[in-house]
């Protein structure tokens, strides 16, 4: 919750990144908030205020999980509407060319590695879910990528030059895209040419 609190008001893209990672501690508890409390929580140092607060914030999410069912896999509908929010301003920047370059710019650099891995992910899949993946918006591709390679990086596991350099690639422009959620809700920019 403290995590989830300050990425919420700094990174846009770190914080969905995170709920994600939230979203899975509850899965592994099988969104058991007592559970939760007494083996998870329990690990951190926490005052008693903080404790409760956050004990009170892992109960409300696994509410929604079983509300929403996602008790075993998607996304919760708050993380969903973070990454559309995202998307329709990836879109608003793409487009405004003439006063975003540098974004346009990291984008064309790192849409190979989205055509790549939709194609790997195309290739692994049956054909009943080929479809839905090619509808799911760019960011989605990036944020799996960056999720995937976050649990990899958790289980120790070893990570290829090659995705290391599209991590990092894909992380500047998910950070410039989180830059520019924050000015654009602090005064909207302008995004007519």
């Amino acid at each position: 919750m403290i995590v989830a609190d300050k990425l919420k008001k700094t990174n846009r893209a770190e914080y969905l990144l995170y709920m994600w990672q939230v979203e899975d501690i509850i899965r592994a508890y099988h969104c058991d908030s007592d559970r939760i409390a007494q083996e998870y929580i329990s690990q951190f140092n926490l005052p008693s205020e903080t404790r409760k607060a956050t004990e009170e914030w892992y109960a409300n999410l696994c509410e929604m999980m079983r509300s929403e069912g996602k008790k075993e896999h998607g996304h919760l509908q708050i993380c969903t509407n973070i990454l559309q929010e995202l998307c329709e301003l990836h879109a608003h920047l793409i487009k405004s060319a003439a006063k975003f370059p540098y974004y346009r710019e990291m984008y064309y650099k790192v849409l190979p590695y989205i055509v790549e891995l939709r194609g790997k992910n195309q290739n692994s899949l049956d054909k009943s879910l080929q479809a839905e993946t090619n509808n799911e918006p760019e960011l989605q591709t990036c944020f799996d990528l960056l999720y995937g390679v976050m649990m990899l990086r958790l289980q120790k596991k070893h990570i290829s030059d090659d995705t290391a350099h599209a991590v990092k690639d894909i992380s500047t422009l998910l950070g410039q895209l989180s830059d520019y959620y924050f000015k654009d809700k602090k005064e909207p920019l302008d995004f007519n040419d």
